[in-house]
């Protein structure tokens, strides 16, 4: 491989707050020096960014695929064609697929099948429970030796406190955490939007929002009981994120990420039964998505993640209730986020920090950064630049976003993965 030289860029790494011009040498697929005026080596590649931004690739580190057992939905392939259009370089992928990963031979294929593709670091979780179905643990201990890099149910709540607290202990053993749904799974039984005024007025089953903080409040409990750490996924409401800042007030192994969603539409965006809005957790009041706002600029959220989750025209022409939640995120994680540098309430390292530095610290891996050293993972954006979301046109094959119809500034313009350019605008 040619060594590759990227000059006139905006460098921006968030782990050391670099924000500033210069170039970029890439050598063997790692960073082999950045800064200004560097001169490129003979027979170099050389891209000029044009005064773009050059970022770590981005850390997703929650994302549904449809492979195996519903390809229909998405497949690793198109999974990893989309990820790179959004200029994830590292997806993080659910566990409870059909077949649930809950066997290391499972985790083996995913980590083979991610390989091929050659644009994504794509990191398994292990399923906490056999089947994902929250009521005989999972072999942990194989799981882990195996390569999965935390466990969870996904979408499923693991419901039983006495099958989360043993989770907890095990895990902590060696060093990993759990991930939970954070919502109670007999309150939100056969709910289909965030219960209150609006989901009233459409004649839909509401879900409470206090189903999020009620769970919360309980692993919090049990992460301090057992000393094990609890991360709390797509967290949605201002109750929950208060005892989630409580609880890391308190010193306890507790950790959280939201969604975009979450942050940039409220319970409004489903509109007159808009399917493409339904999500789990539901979208919820702006008095929520305000909090998590704040959350976000003070610490409190540890990531952004797309919270992908592909689902085919089929599961999303049906009456409102009927219809399944989830929204494609994979190419939309970048800009949505980006909304809330132009609005004001981040700036773009804290807003970069979240998706790239800080769940790869989470996550103990070697990505996420711009260092000498470091994996050359790329991501080159211009955050001016605008598009339109429109479902149809989007890469990959679920089609299914929450913000179609949306304008964003904050264009993906490259990605490189270990040097190789995997996406060019």
């Amino acid at each position: 491989m040619r060594d590759l030289l990227i000059t006139g860029a905006r460098l921006l790494d968030p782990a050391t707050g670099l924000d500033g011009p210069g170039d970029l040498l890439v050598r063997d697929g790692a960073i082999a020096d950045l800064g200004p005026g560097l001169a490129a080596p003979e027979g170099a590649e050389v891209v000029d960014a044009g005064g773009a931004c050059l970022a770590p690739g981005l850390v997703d580190m929650r994302a549904h695929l449809g492979e195996p057992g519903a390809e229909h939905r998405e497949t690793i392939a198109s999974a990893a064609a989309a990820a790179a259009a959004g200029g994830i370089t590292t997806l993080c992928v659910l566990p409870d697929t059909d077949p649930a990963i809950d066997d290391p031979a499972l985790l083996s294929f995913m980590f083979r099948r991610g390989e091929a593709t050659g644009s994504v670091t794509l990191l398994p979780y292990g399923a906490a429970t056999v089947g994902c179905a929250g009521k005989e643990l999972a072999e942990l201990g194989l799981l882990h030796e195996a390569g999965a890099i935390a466990f969870t149910d996904g979408a499923h709540a693991i419901g039983n406190a006495r099958t989360m607290r043993l989770a907890l202990s095990y895990a902590r053993a060696f060093g990993a955490f759990i991930v939970q749904h954070p919502e109670d799974p007999t309150l939100a039984a056969g709910g289909a939007a965030t219960e209150g005024e609006l989901a009233t007025r459409l004649g839909l089953p509401g879900i409470p929002p206090a189903a999020e903080a009620m769970m919360v409040a309980r692993d919090i409990a049990l992460a301090r009981l057992t000393g094990g750490h609890v991360h709390f996924a797509h967290v949605s409401t201002g109750a929950a994120l208060d005892l989630i800042r409580a609880a890391k007030a308190e010193g306890l192994l507790v950790t959280a990420d939201t969604a975009p969603p979450y942050f940039d539409l409220n319970e409004t965006a489903i509109g007159d039964y808009r399917t493409y809005a339904k999500l789990s957790p539901p979208l919820r009041t702006e008095a929520d998505r305000q909090a998590v706002v704040a959350a976000l600029a003070d610490g409190t959220i540890d990531a952004i993640a797309s919270d992908h989750q592909p689902r085919d025209a089929d599961d999303k022409r049906l009456p409102f209730a009927q219809a399944e939640a989830g929204g494609a995120g994979l190419a939309t994680l970048l800009g949505v986020t980006l909304a809330r540098v132009h609005g004001g309430d981040l700036s773009m390292n804290q807003a970069l920090a979240m998706l790239t530095c800080r769940p790869a610290a989470l996550l103990g891996l070697a990505c996420g950064r711009l260092a000498r050293g470091a994996p050359a993972d790329l991501l080159m954006f211009h955050p001016q630049r605008g598009w339109k979301v429109e479902a149809g046109k989007l890469p990959g094959k679920a089609q299914n976003s929450p913000f179609d119809g949306r304008a964003l500034e904050g264009r993906v313009l490259g990605t490189w993965k270990a040097g190789r350019r995997v996406f060019g605008a």
